[in-house]
């Protein structure tokens, strides 16, 4: 399995949003400069974002985004569910049946393993929020690197 990039750029995106203060906005084309990622591909994944009611889109001259919700209660796999969606990893295409001669049955024996590795790793996802990692943000960034995108983000914020 490799996640797409959409999803580090979500998660990293919705970082940014926690240093804005109250009714403060943050531009698309900043947020997505920031990350590096291409202009338009990032505005499709802001609007999975607002979709999932995760961000808030404030139109106009004086828009940008910010989040819905407190940053403690957004989980990181809710982030990685509205970029990726709701399927399963994994569906079997019936190569076991093939190769046992097996017809018209059900039987798949990797199913329940994967299923089980699954929901493994969604339950890390879950228990982490956006709060959480930016708690390690300030553990584990120089300060000045910190205080230098607080300036930055000050800088380029819309209030509302």
């Amino acid at each position: 399995m490799q996640m797409k990039t959409g999803v580090e750029q979500s998660v990293y995106a919705m970082l940014l949003l926690t240093f804005l203060p109250e009714k403060g906005v943050l531009p698309g084309e900043f947020i997505s400069q920031q990350l590096g990622a291409s202009p338009t591909y990032f505005q499709k994944l802001l609007r999975k974002l607002v979709s999932a009611d995760l961000l808030i889109s404030v139109p106009g001259a004086k828009g940008g985004f910010r989040l819905k919700a407190s940053p403690e209660t957004i989980r990181v796999f809710d982030i990685y569910e509205a970029i990726e969606g709701k399927q399963s990893l994994y569906a079997s295409s019936g190569v076991f049946e093939d190769l046992m001669g097996i017809q018209d049955q059900n039987i798949c024996l990797l199913s329940d393993l994967m299923a089980e590795a699954e929901q493994s790793w969604q339950s890390i996802l879950k228990r982490e929020t956006i709060d959480s990692i930016r708690r390690e943000i300030y553990l584990n960034c120089p300060p000045d690197h910190l205080t230098k995108l607080q300036s930055l983000i000050e800088e380029k914020m819309i209030r509302n």
